[in-house]
């Protein structure tokens, strides 16, 4: 049994492949994943990466789509695929299973009407598909909504504790509306871009030339992620973490036991691939405190890691998320608007 058929059948921890593409997704769930995650980026990549392979479900558009009409029928295309090879999965009904991701537009994290509006068309392509949102306030309101309305959503380009607390919070009060109504209770996710949150830190310290090291930084998602866990636990949250943006094996090893779905990309199940046995739950295994104290002298890594932190009013303009907006505009987004249909 590799690690990643370890972390799948022996642990509490469940796994879904980061990516777009066919040939990886394959291979990914012969050793133990059960979803999908993508972004526009992942969609824009596997369509210029491997024309061949979605040429038949891109000839069947229609040819005068442009704009946003065009983008949801390129990502529908990519997804709807994996939604349909899911189906049987999920019909079973086993926790985290059978699902995929479909992001909405990043160009609009602020805009609730419109996410709103494309939410909604999104939720009626197929159930298995999960609404990725913005972890802003807007993306918030349209995330309690979606719950509401019984759709499976999970909140993206988020960095920190305090986003993943509002986020369960924005759940718990959208089921309970669910409930009320006589609606199915959805998958209810709440994203911790780890790496991401590394990558901003690392700029950081060496903008301050701070006295925190290179292993703290690699350190400093982790802990914002357990810290979460920690208290989703003691609060009764049901919504569950994913660890997303990885740079590295340690990010999942250091989670792993955890009841967490896992974003996982290729890179990183090679590294994982590559652990040797006996394995070990890490879960319960604390951050050192030295290295808490060193990243808590960058007022960033305060936002990130304390409870109250910042605001709602904050996160849209939280550095972490500015990076990853402008990515998924510019890589995403803006090159699915010129694609050839």
């Amino acid at each position: 049994m590799n690690y990643l058929e370890w972390l799948s059948n022996e642990t509490d921890s469940i796994w879904w492949h980061d990516s777009a593409n066919i040939e990886e997704q394959e291979r990914a769930f012969s050793d133990g994943a059960v979803g999908m995650t993508t972004n526009p980026f992942l969609v824009t990549q596997t369509l210029y990466a491997y024309p061949e392979v979605w040429k038949d479900r891109i000839q069947a558009l229609a040819k005068n789509l442009s704009g946003d009409e065009k983008v949801l029928a390129l990502i529908k295309a990519v997804t709807g695929y994996y939604a349909e090879l899911f189906t049987s999965m999920y019909e079973k009904g086993d926790f985290g299973q059978g699902y995929v991701c479909a992001q909405t537009n990043p160009l609009k994290t602020g805009d609730y009407p419109y996410m709103l509006a494309q939410a909604k068309q999104y939720a009626a392509w197929y159930k298995n598909v999960v609404i990725k949102l913005p972890a802003t306030k807007a993306g918030l309101r349209v995330y309690e909504e979606c719950v509401a309305l019984g759709f499976n959503v999970a909140a993206t380009i988020s960095f920190t504790v305090p986003q993943v607390l509002k986020v369960a919070e924005a759940a718990k009060r959208g089921k309970e509306r669910a409930r009320k109504a006589g609606i199915k209770e959805p998958l209810t996710i709440a994203v911790l871009m780890v790496g991401r949150l590394d990558d901003y830190l690392r700029d950081v310290a060496q903008d301050q030339e701070s006295i925190v090291s290179e292993s703290d930084i690699r350190q400093a998602g982790t802990a914002c992620i357990k810290k979460a866990y920690k208290l989703f636990a003691e609060r009764g949250y049901d919504t569950v973490l994913m660890p997303a943006g990885c740079r590295g094996a340690y990010h999942v090893t250091a989670l792993s036991g955890a009841k967490m779905i896992m974003s996982i990309s290729k890179g990183i199940q090679d590294e994982l691939l590559a652990e040797k046995g006996p394995y070990e739950t890490q879960i319960d295994k604390p951050i050192d405190q030295d290295v808490i104290d060193r990243l808590m002298t960058l007022d960033e890594f305060h936002k990130a890691y304390e409870e109250n932190g910042m605001d709602e009013k904050a996160f849209i303009t939280f550095g972490s998320c500015n990076r990853t907006t402008d990515q998924f505009i510019n890589d995403g987004w803006k090159p699915l608007l010129s694609y050839e249909v």
